[in-house]
């Protein structure tokens, strides 16, 4: 399907809104969606972090980014359905192969500063140079990655860059450990596939035909940046020190900041599409004890957003004042989570990594596993009041994208098993039975230690591990498995657990890119540190003694690796594109490869007097975080009234979809 000029309709998911405050009214009155109209409309919120940067060129940090999102456009924005709009482009378009985008920058919109005070017009130039910027390795952008490719030559010019630090310049030959540097050829900016054609014409070169770039736009390393300030603040460009380090192309001005204290923005007077920013001002105040403090404050009326904690939410639905306030978040499909086995398993002999390697190579094995894994009952530690919405069926979550009218998850390959509910207490049994007698023949013992890690620094991973410790061991029995929970460290978990293959079951998440179901397959990309599906072959035979099965599931690799790069060279059909990942992905779930577990609960819990369907809408990139649409609401958004509008949302979004 090819891609149209102006309003690409990019299928997106049910995410998170960001967590929003509002102004005034009695939190005790009926609910009700209509806004106040006869008072300013001052947005109010506590925060417990601080931010550290308003350079987002910089920061990949979403608390960082918060203010930016808000003050600085991109080419593209989204409407409260998914569909991409026009924001500083006004119109673009790809050549025939999706090799080259062409972006027709709108007039007029001007750089000011924190005070409104005009300083230059936006052109295509201050993406070129973002784009410089973001991708010199001494600046060390956190989401430079975002042009890794995907622009032309930007991953051969940051790496350029990288070998001109670490060698200061070339004066150096080795590092400080002594070994030797390796020389990067030159490689010139001017080669990088970013170019101003002209003040209004900016002109993308893709690494390869991309279909979905569009959709990487709304990164903060693709925001564009006015080049004689960003020169003339240098190193203090976005300090976290006052308002005036940044210059405002958006839909607030930051007119307030003072460290600890207060953060303060209000309405862009003279912003490109003012009628539609409806909140005329955004105050953030800061209190270290902000999770325990703003419900409180909630129910004086002196903030319009608090997250419920467990404790809280459920003495507020039996409080009948209360109950009227409360009201979910939007479920995030932004990440998505699932359950790896460690094919490469790097942990202590005393856990036996011999055994479980002929364990985990056995299908029948895993797929026991998932089987006997009960999500509804685990997830209830995250929400016990409907867990069943957690819960996710295939990698890719559904409504996150969509093909040819057709969300991805209802492609053939992958329909049933996006109705199905994998957990099967019988079917778990009988494959236990079957792979105890191939694992028994194969030499292995039982019962299978199964190590499973958390870190302890995630609120109620532990709780979950041991309900999934006691339900695994109570369906399969303690003579099959014994499931061994045990903590990481709080810092470095990741280094330290994941990517060092210290682990044999674990939980792991992924969070979306970008608008094509590609970004789904990247954890699981050869290089991955998620669940080492021998990476190595040659390691895997010389160091652990592979048997047949080993060799048989290194096959299921290779053949999962064929179907993606499949579905990867298919760049001008859609409804192909998304056929052809839908089964791969289907491939690497029938196989018990990975156990699909849930989306994110998102915030939780909540009273607030936003509502949450007016926001812009995408599970990638800074809408989620943009105000930009939403206004405040008399009264607090009910339960009652939140499904409602959900309900509602889903079926306008659903005929927006088949459009």
């Amino acid at each position: 399907m090819k891609r149209k000029l102006l309003a690409t309709t990019l299928a997106l998911a049910m995410s998170l809104s960001l967590a929003a405050c509002g102004g005034g009214g009695n939190p005790s009155e009926n609910p009700s969606e209509k806004p106040s109209e006869a008072k300013e409309q001052v947005y109010r919120q506590l925060y417990a972090s601080e931010v550290t940067t308003f350079n987002y060129l910089y920061t990949g940090n979403t608390n960082d980014l918060q203010m930016s999102a808000n003050c600085v456009d991109c080419l593209v924005e989204y409407d409260s359905y998914g569909n991409m709009l026009p924001s500083l482009a006004e119109s673009w378009e790809p050549n025939e192969d999706n090799t080259v985008w062409t972006f027709h920058i709108r007039p007029g919109v001007k750089w000011v500063d924190y005070q409104g005070n005009e300083v230059a017009d936006v052109t295509a130039h201050d993406w070129v140079t973002a784009a410089k910027w973001s991708n010199d390795a001494a600046n060390e952008s956190g989401t430079q990655y975002m042009y890794d490719g995907i622009v032309k030559n930007a991953a051969a010019y940051y790496a350029y860059t990288a070998y001109l630090v670490e060698s200061e310049n070339g004066t150096k030959t080795t590092d400080a450990d002594g070994n030797p540097i390796e020389v990067v050829e030159p490689v010139d900016f001017e080669t990088v596939g970013v170019k101003a054609l002209d003040d209004l014409t900016l002109e993308f070169t893709m690494e390869s035909p991309c279909s979905f770039f569009p959709s990487v736009l709304s990164y903060s390393s693709y925001m564009p940046v006015y080049g004689p300030f960003l020169e003339e603040m240098g190193d203090q460009f976005g300090a976290a020190t006052g308002p005036d380090t940044i210059l405002y192309n958006g839909a607030f001005l930051m007119s307030e900041f003072e460290p600890q204290y207060q953060r303060i923005l209000v309405k862009n007077p003279t912003y490109w599409d003012k009628d539609n920013v409806k909140l005329d001002k955004m105050v953030w105040t800061y209190n270290n004890t902000a999770g325990t403090l703003a419900p409180e404050q909630f129910l004086r009326g002196e903030v319009d957003w608090a997250q419920l904690d467990a404790s809280l939410l459920s003495a507020w639905l039996t409080d009948e004042a209360k109950r009227p306030m409360v009201s979910p978040s939007r479920l995030s499909v932004s990440y998505s989570y699932f359950y790896t086995f460690n094919f490469e398993p790097r942990f202590d002999k005393s856990l036996e990594p011999d055994n479980w390697t002929l364990a985990v190579n056995n299908e029948n094995f895993r797929q026991s596993i998932m089987a006997a894994l009960d999500r509804v009952n685990a997830l209830a530690i995250q929400d016990p009041q409907n867990p069943q919405a957690l819960v996710n069926n295939t990698i890719t979550p559904p409504n996150f994208a969509v093909g040819a009218g057709k969300d991805f998850t209802q492609y053939p390959a992958l329909k049933d098993i996006t109705a199905r509910d994998s957990f099967d207490a019988a079917a778990a049994v009988e494959y236990k039975a079957k792979a105890v007698e191939e694992l028994t023949a194969a030499g292995a013992t039982f019962p299978v230690k199964v190590y499973m890690r958390y870190n302890p620094d995630t609120a109620n991973w532990d709780k979950e591990c041991q309900v999934i410790e006691q339900q695994l061991e109570s369906v399969l029995g303690k003579d099959y498995i014994d499931i061994i929970v045990e903590a990481g460290p709080a810092t470095g978990f990741l280094g330290a657990v994941r990517r060092s293959g210290d682990f044999g079951l674990m939980k792991c998440n992924w969070g979306a890119d970008y608008a094509d179901p590609q970004t789904w397959t990247d954890p699981f990309a050869k290089d991955n540190s998620y669940n080492f599906m021998y990476q190595d072959p040659d390691r895997s035979v010389a160091e652990k003694s592979c048997d047949s099965k080993s060799e048989e599931t290194q096959a299921l690799v290779a053949q999962y690796y064929e179907l993606v790069d499949a579905a990867k060279a298919i760049t001008n059909d859609d409804e192909a594109r998304y056929a052809a990942f839908a089964e791969a992905e289907a491939f690497l779930i029938e196989h018990a490869m990975i156990i699909p577990f849930s989306i994110s609960i998102g915030e939780g819990y909540v009273a607030t007097r936003l509502n949450v369907f007016e926001a812009q809408y995408a599970p990638y990139g800074l809408a989620l975080q943009r105000y930009k649409g939403q206004s405040l609401q008399d009264t607090p958004m009910s339960m009652e009234r939140f499904n409602e509008l959900n309900t509602q949302w889903e079926a306008e979004r659903a005929k927006a979809v088949s459009k």
